[in-house]
């Protein structure tokens, strides 16, 4: 789960990392009130969950009263790689004297958590990593006994030799390791971590992105969770009982088990198909659930052909084939969907779909191939 901006302050603050003083608005009005409380000049910022704000406009200055209601209206109004601004947070402006970034998250191949640390802060890590790795510093923190204060010193000296920055910058790191503990997260940085006027050290962001298996420990959080679109999407598949991502292609899938899927998707990729998304129906599936779940594919205008391609062991095919009628009287689907039903059942689901104008295929390949020709050809 994603915190927005305005929320992993809040988790800062409380553990006692400071951060620059500001409020969240949902409107130009309530922008004012808060910038002639904290003072001007403000800085304006889109409360979405993408990287790259800055560069798409949701960051911006505002000197003058009259500055922060016409930038407040524009940040609002703006929609950031495909997502709509509904706030903004208003902080206070400084004085930056010098960036740094630092983080914390999952190295899955040393299977420990790691602290990174850079002296290139304000800009995307990735960047960093790919354009200047030499500026990147990590530290892997053992499992068991946590991260040690000499650990976070050394970090801290790694970014500067400043005395007076230094030892503020190594609390800020301990601080940071506690709160990413502590809520069971998989991401928690602050990029940038500034210094400002008089050697002060502030968190000018803030993200934290917590492990959604660990949520059930942590149910006061759910009420923080702000889904974009495309996760309202795969919270209502797992209502419903299966698995859905949406992607950016044009072939909808729905396939039972994970490995199946990732190798239908493979294949399609393979034949010059883009897939529209991930779905695994799982292992039992009902008519039902097939139907919620080419209901949920057909809602993707983007799709041009629908695959299903079902290799039955405790799924049945002829469960699949009644949930495909009932789908087909619930649902107007005007795109061509082909099947391929392998497995227990499937002489039963043959005789079932006979009569249907479904493309009924005997080999995955064949139907992958085929549903490729079909979408290609709309």
């Amino acid at each position: 789960m994603n915190l927005q901006e305005y929320q992993s302050r809040e988790f800062f603050e409380r553990f006692g990392i400071q951060v620059v003083v500001g409020d969240v608005a949902s409107n130009p009005e309530e922008a004012l009130g808060i910038a002639k409380k904290i003072g001007l000049p403000v800085v304006l910022k889109a409360q979405v969950l993408v990287g790259g704000r800055g560069k798409a406009g949701g960051v911006k200055v505002a000197k003058t009263e009259e500055d922060v209601l016409k930038l407040a209206g524009e940040i609002l109004s703006m929609e950031i790689k495909g997502l709509k601004v509904r706030k903004l947070l208003v902080a206070k402006a400084v004085n930056i004297v010098k960036e740094f970034y630092v983080g914390f998250t999952v190295d899955r191949g040393s299977k420990k958590n790691v602290l990174i640390v850079s002296e290139a802060g304000g800009v995307d890590i990735e960047e960093v990593a790919k354009n200047t790795p030499e500026k990147i510093y990590k530290i892997y923190i053992d499992p068991i006994m946590g991260l040690f204060s000499y650990e976070a010193k050394k970090a801290s000296l790694l970014l500067t030799r400043d005395m007076n920055i230094a030892p503020k910058i190594a609390d800020i790191i301990e601080r940071l390791y506690k709160v990413y503990i502590s809520l069971d997260a998989n991401l928690a940085e602050i990029n940038p971590l500034a210094v400002v006027d008089n050697s002060v050290v502030l968190a000018l962001d803030a993200k934290i992105v917590i492990d959604d298996n660990a949520m059930f420990r942590h149910p006061e959080l759910e009420d923080l969770r702000e889904p974009t679109e495309e996760e309202k999407l795969e919270l209502e598949a797992k209502s419903k009982g299966f698995t859905y991502i949406k992607l950016n292609g044009n072939i909808g899938c729905l396939v039972n088990g994970a490995g199946l899927a990732m190798a239908t998707m493979d294949l399609i990729k393979l034949f010059g198909g883009e897939p529209a998304n991930f779905l695994d129906i799982g292992g039992s599936s009902s008519p039902d659930k097939v139907a919620n779940a080419i209901e949920m594919i057909t809602r993707d205008k983007n799709v041009k052909a629908i695959l299903i391609n079902i290799f039955g062991g405790i799924t049945r095919c002829d469960d699949v084939a009644n949930g495909l009628l009932k789908a087909l009287d619930m649902t107007k689907v005007d795109v061509p969907i082909v099947v391929r039903l392998t497995g227990t059942n499937e002489d039963k689901a043959k005789e079932i779909l006979k009569d249907t104008p479904l493309i009924y295929t005997d080999s995955m390949v064949e139907g992958v191939k085929k549903v490729v020709e079909v979408a290609n050809a709309r």
